[in-house]
């Protein structure tokens, strides 16, 4: 197995696991769900790794559902998470500057929403998911800021890990 591939799996495997405590441990439990920092990982994630951010975003995500006991939510968590992380990480590639990172940011964070928004209508139909809006979308904000604090000190990691990749 080449050095490269080592590196890249490892780096996927680490941000599976930073994606995962982050959202199992570092949460805000609230009456209506819990708002973690998981989010902000899987930026951090996109920003670092690209498209292939989607697999850490989408096994670290399912799993803290699947230990938080929100089981019902792990395939969608699956399926949504990854697509975040999979788009912020194609759309992040070329971008240096943290205000276009916070236009992705919001836009791949609207997506989660509305990810969340449309499996919750199927689940409790749709007057049962607009409840749940308002802490999607914070959840979502808080991914953004995170993801903005986070955004410069990661551009420099990614222009060394590319640097290596060479």
């Amino acid at each position: 197995m080449k050095v490269q591939s080592v590196s890249k799996l490892t780096h996927l495997g680490l941000f599976a696991a930073l994606i995962f405590v982050a959202t199992y441990l570092l949460k805000i439990t609230m009456p209506i769900g819990y708002i973690h920092l998981g989010d902000g990982m899987i930026l951090a994630g996109a920003t670092l790794l690209g498209p292939a951010a989607w697999l850490p975003a989408a096994i670290g995500s399912a799993m803290a559902d699947v230990m938080l006991a929100y089981t019902s939510y792990a395939l969608p968590t699956f399926l949504i998470k990854g697509l975040v992380g999979f788009l912020a990480g194609l759309f992040l590639q070329k971008v240096h500057q943290v205000k276009g990172a916070i236009g992705i940011f919001i836009l791949v964070e609207l997506l989660m929403v509305a990810g969340y928004f449309v499996t919750e209508a199927f689940m409790y139909g749709f007057n049962g998911a607009i409840p749940q809006l308002p802490a999607n979308l914070l959840q979502g904000a808080s991914g953004v800021v995170i993801g903005a604090v986070l955004f410069p000190s990661i551009v420099l990691l990614r222009q060394r890990y590319q640097s290596r990749q060479r």
